[in-house]
């Protein structure tokens, strides 16, 4: 993406430029509803939360300064979004559980097999709590040091958490490679 162009198009977002706000929401909703999705409990929740995003990164497109890529600044924003309203929704509490021996399954029916929308279905059945642990360490790469400090939870919990929600979509992959209909509804 050229540099000056999206240079051009925060300057009129600044400016408080309709043609520049469109512009922006354009070229980065489509990715940024993506992140959403993963964050969200159905559609339009994720819609929702893209929605209240923009209007932050309209509201504070003045306070990026250009030190970092903006795409990263304005997924931050969009996450944020998501974790405020996640946390005005629910309570996250520590999973205090014994842990099952799980078969390990083999990774390349799981590759071979397992669609990406299918994936994302199965994260998206997770309950609130472990989906969203599980979102932000393995696909958005946090540390649990810094989950905690997001959710206002402790490490141990977000590291609990993240085990059991791994626990569960292991179960998950598992009963969808015996199960005899292949495709997630």
């Amino acid at each position: 993406m050229d540099q000056q162009f999206i240079k051009k198009i925060i300057q009129g977002c600044i400016s408080g430029e309709r043609k520049a706000q469109e512009k922006l929401f354009n070229l980065f909703s489509e990715e940024m509803f993506g992140i959403c999705l993963y964050y969200s409990k159905d559609y339009t929740e994720a819609e929702d939360t893209l929605h209240d995003g923009f209007i932050k990164i309209f509201k504070n497109i003045s306070k990026f300064k250009n030190i970092g890529s903006f795409t990263g600044w304005i997924r931050k924003i969009i996450i944020n979004t998501a974790l405020e309203k996640y946390r005005k929704q629910h309570h996250l509490y520590a999973v205090i559980d014994e842990y099952e021996n799980i078969e390990d399954i083999n990774r390349e029916n799981v590759i071979d097999n397992l669609s990406a929308q299918d994936l994302i279905k199965l994260i998206r059945e997770l309950s609130p709590k472990y989906r969203m642990v599980f979102n932000l360490y393995a696909i958005d790469g946090f540390s649990h040091k810094e989950i905690s400090e997001m959710l206002g939870i402790s490490e141990g919990t977000s590291k609990s958490n993240l085990a059991r929600a791994r626990s569960i979509l292991q179960k998950k992959v598992k009963k969808y490679f015996y199960s005899p209909v292949k495709k997630i509804k």
